[in-house]
């Protein structure tokens, strides 16, 4: 979920070698703000955080606070520091945890409970800490392969469309993927196999993917940028892999960033490959403006904030009636039956299929 298509994945790399820290107490979610930062409010995110220059405006006019916002890397480093730094946190708000590292970040005490104004108006499949209120959805995106249209239309082949047809013969060493230890699309893809394969049949899988010449490479911008074949941000990619882990909204992104702007993406998408993934923002447990930080989580899901996001990060909106771009609707609509799967699921064996994965895929 992202901000360009050259910083796409930095929302999203993670590790499954994040510090697994004990949880400590938190301030138990008193409103205190201290005199000196009364009128700032701090947001902490990863690299891709962006907000149009007069929406950020508009609010900080309206409440009065200031707005710091301190960007912490990819999103797997974001969270992890946040985890190391929650007893002193850098910020206030924290945006950019998703809902395949959630219950790490649950699991070790970084939010206070805040019900947000406006959740109401949110789907109810994306509240997935309903009862407690300690993160608030802010968008939704779906991982998905996408596919080179010039490669296939030279070679006469049909693009895959599913994750069946990714091990057929006709696909043999044209996919790249992320490495799902270091990378949320990679850890998103291999949660999508898993969804639909069954904790018992993703293994077999994902050999057949193995000795079809399946390419892993450490992160979204390497295997978009480097080993992916078709274009990225309107400029040709040097890459022989006309198949990619990616996102439905990457193709929207390439309309947008090229110059100048092509009738039809350049790329498309795989529709039945994909997996939903949902980010969160919280208010941090200790931090010292929760009256801003508050407003701050009311401002992230106004219909302002969430009808702006879209073409700043290329997500869609949480919001009911909140109206996505054209460039969306015509380039890169969300993914109509996307692979899910329950939180409590994803803590349960993300480590653990991690883990399997990388014996099996890397060794």
């Amino acid at each position: 979920m992202s901000v360009s298509i050259t910083k796409k994945a930095t929302v999203a790399v993670v590790g499954l070698g994040l510090v697994t820290l004990s949880a400590c107490g938190s301030s138990g979610g008193s409103e205190k703000t201290s005199a000196t930062e009364s009128k700032t409010v701090t947001l902490v995110s990863h690299d891709s955080w962006a907000v149009s220059k007069n929406v950020l405006a508009d609010f900080e006019k309206s409440s009065g606070y200031k707005v710091n916002v301190l960007t912490s890397g990819d999103a797997g480093q974001a969270v992890n520091k946040a985890i190391l730094t929650k007893d002193n946190p850098q910020g206030d708000v924290f945006f950019g945890v998703d809902n395949t590292l959630l219950s790490r970040a649950l699991d070790n005490g970084l939010f206070q409970s805040y019900e947000a104004k406006g959740l109401g108006s949110i789907g109810a499949q994306y509240q997935l800490d309903k009862d407690k209120h300690r993160v608030t959805p802010i968008d939704f995106g779906d991982i998905c392969v996408n596919y080179d249209k010039q490669y296939f239309a030279d070679h006469k082949l049909t693009p895959p469309a599913s994750f069946d047809d990714l091990v057929k013969p006709e696909y043999k060493n044209l996919l790249v993927t992320e490495n799902a230890s270091t990378s949320s699309p990679g850890l998103g893809f291999l949660l999508g196999t898993a969804a639909k394969y069954g904790d018992d049949g993703w293994q077999d899988y994902w050999k057949k993917l193995k000795a079809n010449g399946v390419k892993v490479v450490d992160g979204w911008e390497q295997a978009y940028d480097q080993e992916f074949s078709g274009s990225a941000g309107g400029k040709k990619a040097h890459g022989d892999r006309p198949l990619v882990v990616s996102y439905a909204s990457s193709p929207p992104a390439e309309v947008v960033f090229a110059k100048p702007q092509p009738k039809t993406a350049p790329t498309g998408v795989a529709a039945g490959t994909c997996f939903r993934q949902i980010e969160f923002a919280g208010l941090l447990s200790n931090a010292k403006n929760t009256k801003g930080g508050k407003a701050l989580i009311d401002f992230l899901v106004s219909k302002e904030f969430q009808e702006d996001m879209s073409l700043n990060m290329f997500v869609y909106p949480v919001l009911d009636g909140a109206k996505v771009p054209a460039e969306f609707t015509q380039y890169g609509p969300a993914a109509k039956d996307p692979q899910t799967m329950a939180p409590g699921t994803i803590a349960d064996h993300r480590d653990q299929w991690v883990k399997q994965w990388t014996s099996l895929v890397l060794r």
